[in-house]
C-alpha cells in the first residue's frame, strides 16, 4: 500500500512530550505510532456507531422479538398511504 497523504497537526510542548515518551515506550517511530494511536481512535468510533453487544443472557430474548410479526398501526398504515407532500408528481 502506497502512502500518499500527509497529516499535519499543531500540538503544544507538553503534549508532543507526552506523545514522544509514549511512542519511546512503544520502541516505535512517533509517526507509526501516532497513525496506529489514530485509527484506533477512529475504529472505536466507528464501532460504537455500528454495532452493540447483547449480553447472552438476553440474546433469546432479543431473537424472540425481532421474531415476533410486526405490528399494524393504522395511523401509520394511512400516513404511509397518503401522496408524499415534498416529492413532485
Amino acid at each position: 500500500m502506497v502512502k500518499d497523504k500527509t497529516v499535519n497537526i499543531l500540538v503544544t510542548g507538553d503534549e508532543m512530550a507526552v506523545v514522544e515518551q509514549a511512542a519511546a515506550l512503544r520502541h516505535m517511530p512517533l509517526s507509526q505510532f501516532m497513525l496506529q494511536a489514530t485509527l484506533r481512535a477512529a475504529e472505536q468510533v466507528l464501532a460504537d456507531q455500528t454495532r452493540f453487544v447483547v449480553p447472552a443472557e438476553k440474546w433469546d430474548e432479543l431473537v424472540a422479538r425481532l421474531d415476533r410479526p410486526a405490528l399494524v398501526l393504522s395511523g401509520l398504515q394511512d400516513a404511509a398511504s397518503r401522496p408524499r407532500p415534498f416529492v413532485e408528481p
